[in-house]
C-alpha cells in the first residue's frame, strides 16, 4: 500500500461532540476518522488509514470513502465498533425514524458483544433498529450453522429489539424460494419507508452493513470465481453449491451491497491476512476477491482491523 494514501486526522475539540459521544470515554487514545463526520470521536488507538476511492474503486465510484482502522488489541476493536455503531443509530434513527442494520455471521457478532453492555445496552434506542442478514445458511433457525441463531445467542437475545423488526429467513422453504421471500419483505419495507433507496443505485439502502470476511476474501455468500458476483439485477439471490458448508444459502447482491450508507468490514487474525493484503494493494488484477468488489456507490468502508489482519500490508 503507498504511503502516498495515507493521510493523518487530528481530533476535534470535545465541545462538537453528540450527546452520545460525551457519555463515554473510548479506551486507550483513539484517533478520529475524519470522513465520519457524524462520528467525530471514533478511534483513538486504532492507527487511521483513509485511502481516495478511486484508488480501491472497481466501477468509478468516487464519491465512496475508505479507511482502514488498526487495532492493538481485539478488546479495544470490539469497543470502538460499539461506538461507530452506537453513534450511526443515533445519526439515522434521528434522521429517518428507524435504523436499518444488516449482520453477517462468523466473527462479527462476538465482535459487536460490547452493544449489549454499559453504556450502549442502555443509551442506543433499540426501538429503532431494524435488523437482517447479509446471508443466510437455509437451515433451521436453531441449527447451529444458523446465522440468525449466531446473532440470537451472542446479541439479538440481550437487547431490546422489537421481535417484529428482527427479519430472519423463512426456513421452511427452499433456498431459491427463500430469496425471493426475503426480497419481497425488503420491497415492502422500502413501501413502508423502513428501508430507504438509493437515488444513485435504484437499489434499498441499508444504512449500515456490519460484515465480516473470509480468508478467501469472500463476504457474505458471494465466493471467488462463483457466477453469483456477477450477477446484478436481484436484491436477493440463492446458492446451492456454496463452496464451504452448508451449501444452500440466500445472499444480498452487490449492488445492494454496495448501495449501503455505510460498510463496517471486520478482520480479525493471520488467516484474514492474505486476502487483506490483496484488498489493500493499490495493483488491482483482473482476479478480484469479492471483498474488493464492495466498492460503495455513494457511502463510507470503514475496516475494522486487528495488527494479525494487517500482518502481510506494508506502507
Amino acid at each position: 500500500m503507498s504511503t502516498s494514501m495515507s493521510v493523518s486526522v487530528s481530533a476535534p475539540a470535545s465541545s462538537s461532540l453528540p450527546p452520545l459521544a460525551r457519555r463515554r470515554s473510548p479506551p486507550a487514545s483513539r484517533v478520529p476518522f475524519r470522513s465520519l463526520r457524524s462520528l467525530p470521536r471514533l478511534l483513538s488507538s486504532a492507527r487511521t488509514l483513509l485511502h481516495p476511492a478511486a484508488a480501491m474503486a472497481t466501477d468509478g465510484a468516487a464519491s465512496s470513502k475508505r479507511g482502514l482502522l488498526i487495532f492493538d488489541a481485539e478488546e479495544d476493536l470490539a469497543e470502538s465498533l460499539a461506538m461507530y455503531t452506537a453513534e450511526l443509530s443515533e445519526k439515522f434513527a434521528a434522521e429517518r425514524g428507524a435504523f436499518t442494520v444488516v449482520v453477517s455471521g462468523g466473527s462479527l457478532i462476538k465482535a459487536l458483544r460490547k452493544l449489549a453492555e454499559p453504556p450502549y445496552l442502555e443509551t442506543v434506542d433499540w426501538s429503532k433498529w431494524h435488523v437482517f442478514w447479509v446471508d443466510e445458511r437455509v437451515v433451521p433457525k436453531d441449527h447451529a450453522d444458523s446465522n440468525y441463531k449466531l446473532a440470537y445467542d451472542g446479541l439479538l437475545s440481550k437487547v431490546p429489539i422489537p421481535a417484529g423488526q428482527v427479519y430472519a429467513i423463512n426456513d421452511a422453504l427452499s433456498a431459491e424460494g427463500a430469496a425471493d421471500d426475503y426480497e419481497t419483505i425488503l420491497r415492502q419495507l422500502v413501501k413502508n419507508g423502513v428501508l430507504a433507496m438509493s437515488a444513485a443505485t435504484g437499489f434499498p439502502k441499508f444504512d449500515v452493513m456490519l460484515l465480516g470476511m473470509g480468508p478467501d476474501g469472500h463476504i457474505a455468500s458471494l465466493f471467488p470465481g462463483h457466477p453469483l458476483v456477477n450477477e446484478k439485477q436481484k436484491w436477493v439471490t440463492h446458492i446451492t453449491d456454496s463452496p464451504k458448508p452448508p451449501p444452500e444459502r440466500i445472499t444480498f447482491t452487490f449492488p445492494v451491497i454496495n448501495s449501503s450508507a455505510y460498510v463496517a468490514m471486520v478482520v480479525i487474525g493471520a488467516g484474514k491476512a492474505g486476502a487483506v493484503q490483496k484488498a489493500l494493494s493499490d495493483k488491482k488484477t483482473s482476479d478480484l476477491l469479492p471483498v474488493e468488489m464492495a466498492v460503495l456507490q455513494d457511502g463510507e468502508f470503514t475496516w475494522f482491523a486487528d495488527q494479525e489482519a494487517v500482518s502481510m500490508v506494508r506502507n
